[in-house]
């Protein structure tokens, strides 16, 4: 891994896979507040949750997905792409769908309180925790 990355240029990988990070613990974050919400159901809890996913999940995003387009372009990948780049691709283009519905009920939930929609947010959210998991095993290992 170490020597692929040598050939490439620092910076796009580096912030790629920063966001990546980033985006992944604050989708983390978010699920791990929405289920912790399920005992006591508390209103900052839920702002909480909230503000993570607008704050720390949706500006990661943009970021990683920034960065991978830099790479892609940068690669000069054709039409014939490996399918560890279509798998990312795919993963983030609907995580995006994904992540702003997450982010809607969460304001949703914010604002109202119903105990249904934060459990609607834990479970959007750790599916979306379980997709990033495919794409990082899939960007990582090459498959």
């Amino acid at each position: 891994m170490t020597l692929l990355a040598a050939g490439r240029a620092f910076w796009p990988l580096f912030l790629h896979v920063l966001g990546a990070m980033t985006l992944f613990g604050a989708t983390l974050a978010a699920t791990l507040l929405a289920v912790a919400a399920w005992r006591r159901p508390l209103p900052a809890l839920a702002r909480a949750t909230f503000l993570t996913l607008l704050l720390a999940a949706l500006p990661a995003w943009v970021l990683m997905r920034a960065c991978a387009q830099w790479i892609y372009s940068s690669e000069g990948f054709s039409g014939d792409d490996p399918s560890w780049v279509g798998v990312g691709f795919a993963v983030a283009d609907t995580g995006l769908v994904l992540l702003l519905v997450t982010t809607g009920l969460a304001f949703w939930w914010s604002r109202g309180g119903r105990a249904l929609v934060g459990r609607v947010v834990a479970g959007l959210s750790g599916i979306y925790l379980a997709l990033l998991c495919v794409a990082w095993l899939a960007m990582s290992a090459k498959w």
